[in-house]
């Protein structure tokens, strides 16, 4: 059955990126490439990706290496360019995309890789079943959150990769106060 995974990092104080969508941050943490939570162990389980345009454009820019051999979605209401034939875009809920996702994927996971007001819709739509987030030692005091709005999580587990803390969540659902 396929999974909906947010694999992503951030800073200690839960966000992804600075208020100008900047990862230089991240990009200077020292990690093993080959340790826990590293990404090619993860695409060995994922067959589609989908990301919002703002995660999208910061790719084109910085590091068209996120941009793995698999189906990509990229959710939007503006146009943009494709930059491969494996890009194609959407516009509407999670949900209404559900089936060609999945279908995209061939039976493996969907890489729910950013941004957080994406993650929130696919958790909203029931759509995001777990999280894997490598947390850095560094705090940004503003950004771009790491989930918009309030779920309910489990910790599945966590380890060490040099300077971060690499925790994996199953999403609950929304958190309720009752």
């Amino acid at each position: 059955m396929t999974r909906y995974r947010y694999f992503t990092a951030m800073s200690l104080d839960g966000f992804l990126a600075d208020e100008q969508h900047s990862l230089a941050w991240l990009l200077k943490q020292d990690i093993d490439e080959s340790g826990p939570g590293n990404t090619t162990a993860f695409l060995t389980e994922v067959g589609a990706q989908v990301m919002g345009s703002s995660t999208y454009e910061w790719v084109l820019a910085h590091d068209r290496d996120w941009l793995p051999e698999i189906p990509t979605f990229v959710f939007t209401h503006r146009t943009l360019e494709a930059v491969t034939d494996r890009i194609s875009f959407l516009a509407g809920s999670p949900s209404d995309h559900r089936v060609s996702l999945e279908h995209a994927a061939g039976g493996r996971d969907v890489w729910v890789m950013g941004g957080g007001g994406l993650a929130a819709e696919f958790a909203a739509a029931g759509m995001l079943d777990d999280v894997d987030v490598s947390i850095a030692p560094v705090t940004l005091g503003a950004g771009k959150p790491l989930l918009s709005g309030a779920y309910d999580l489990k910790l599945k587990g966590c380890e060490r990769n040099r300077d971060f803390v690499v925790a994996s969540y199953e999403v609950r659902g929304p958190l309720n106060d009752g």
